[in-house]
């Protein structure tokens, strides 16, 4: 059975950081583009990140660029996303999304919609 789990989630101050890790299990991630993705209360779940299934595409929604870094290691079938400079802003449950990549896929373009797996999320909060 496919999940994904995500991890590293807290209370932190504004300025702060907190790195989140999302661990494939029942499947291999070599092969996925994984993107992540928040919610906060009230509000849709909107794009975070995305990263294409070797690494060499990354991409970010504005508010977070150059805040924010998404890696993945497919050894160890773990994405990470890192995150620095933390905003109120950024509280939000985090979700882990994973879709196969084909050779048709463009990363660029995917959302929401384009991911089949989900994890059940980490809370982070900003606050002082």
């Amino acid at each position: 059975q496919a999940q994904l789990v995500e991890s590293g989630g807290g209370l932190v101050p504004p300025g702060g950081s907190l790195t989140l890790s999302c661990v494939a299990s029942g499947f291999s991630l070599d092969h996925y583009v994984i993107g992540w993705f928040r919610q906060a209360p009230g509000k849709e779940r909107q794009g975070v990140s995305l990263i294409s299934s070797s690494g060499s595409e990354t991409y970010y929604r504005p508010d977070v660029e150059g805040r924010f870094t998404i890696s993945r290691d497919n050894a160890k079938n773990t994405v990470y996303l890192q995150m620095h400079s933390l905003k109120p802003e950024d509280t939000a449950i985090y979700y882990c999304a994973a879709e196969f990549e084909s050779e048709h896929t463009i990363v660029a373009e995917m959302s929401r919609s384009d991911f089949g797996s989900w994890g059940q999320g980490t809370q982070v909060t900003v606050s002082s």
